[in-house]
């Protein structure tokens, strides 16, 4: 990452990402136009909030079809189960932590891995520490060690506290990348790295409404792809980061298409 005083920002200036940028920004407004927006956003919002979280379990190995979703009502009862338990709690708590995220940045993942977890072990809620192993088993990266996760979690609160030029898009890619590539916690750090994600485009202004969840997006492009996208992040070639940034803009654009679908049918009263 850049050492200039917004590296964001610089990273906003790498070849290709304005253009994915104002990609992203297009699809947004599209869906932010469509007439049910003005009297059904509520519904939309909801609608989006249950394909995001079923989009972030499927990326932590949950592929369950929309309707199993909609109908399950025990989310305990195995593996796949509770990923996707943990997945909709973190979507409908991304939206109680906005006010603090600018503020404590470290406080809401604390408090996003605590609600995905859902346990009082004393391991959750907290950065893993040395020695301490970590449940991700679909992303097979290497794993920094604890003294350079604390230092690289710090410098992510930082960047977010000072506050960047650099469009949401950036920052939003930039947080779920490191996340991602750091795994800080022991176990979840996927659906809390997409949580992040989700937190930053809602609190940015992007997406206000939460109505293009680019968790959507990440499964629709399949795991392999995303995968392959994260890895040119932690090469931190500019290559690498702008292919990463283009991969989220993807993400948030394929969750504004299927909200638009959701306005198409809510339209004709087929939802």
């Amino acid at each position: 990452m850049s050492t200039t005083a917004d590296p964001l920002a610089a990273l906003g200036a790498l070849p290709g990402v304005a253009e994915s940028v104002e990609s992203v920004r297009k699809a947004v407004d599209r869906v932010y136009g469509h007439r049910i927006m003005r009297r059904r956003s509520n519904a939309v919002t909801s609608e989006a909030a249950l394909r995001a979280a079923r989009g972030s379990a499927a990326l932590s190995g949950a592929g369950w079809a929309l309707e199993e979703v909609r109908r399950r009502t025990d989310f305990g009862t195995d593996d796949e189960a509770r990923v996707m338990g943990a997945a909709l709690r973190l979507t409908a708590e991304a939206g109680q932590l906005l006010s603090i995220w600018r503020q404590s940045p470290l406080r809401v993942l604390a408090r996003l891995h605590l609600v995905a977890a859902a346990s009082d072990e004393s391991r959750v809620g907290r950065p893993r520490q040395a020695g301490e192993a970590v449940d991700e088993p679909l992303i097979e990266l290497p794993l920094p060690d604890a003294r350079e996760v604390s230092g690289r979690l710090d410098g992510l609160a930082d960047l977010i506290i000072a506050g960047s030029s650099a469009p949401a898009l950036v920052t939003a890619a930039v947080v779920h990348g490191e996340l991602l590539a750091l795994r800080p916690f022991t176990s979840h750090n996927g659906l809390v790295a997409r949580a992040a994600e989700r937190i930053v485009l809602i609190g940015s202004g992007l997406d206000p409404k939460a109505v293009c969840p680019a968790e959507v997006g990440h499964a629709e492009q399949g795991r392999a792809e995303y995968l392959a996208a994260l890895e040119g992040y932690v090469s931190g070639t500019p290559e690498g980061m702008a292919a990463w940034i283009a991969h989220c803009g993807r993400a948030v654009e394929f969750g504004a298409r299927e909200s638009t679908a959701v306005c198409e049918a809510l339209q004709r009263g087929a939802a």
